[in-house]
């Protein structure tokens, strides 16, 4: 388990400590750093990703200050919703 943070959606920082439980990487991972997918104690996800340009973050609509953009591979969606219609998840 990994230990973190959580913005709520309302953009407030909660301080309390959530716990991620790693639920799978890119299908075409070959090792470590690469795009994953973790569930949190909180009935929400967290996704790892490759990091933005600037540009590419230039482009991103209403970016809050405490919001970020990461790019993943589109099998990580489809590993998410195959698992979370199949109960899994």
């Amino acid at each position: 388990m990994i230990q973190g943070q959580l913005v709520n959606p309302d953009g407030r920082l909660d301080m309390d400590e959530m716990t991620l439980e790693f639920l799978f990487k890119d299908w075409s991972s070959g090792g470590g750093g690469c795009p994953a997918a973790y569930r949190t104690d909180r009935d929400t996800f967290v996704i790892q990703g490759w990091q933005l340009s600037d540009g590419a973050t230039g482009q991103l609509r209403q970016l809050a200050s405490n919001e970020a953009g990461v790019e993943i591979p589109a099998n990580i969606i489809d590993q998410l919703v195959e698992a979370r219609l199949a109960g899994k998840i």
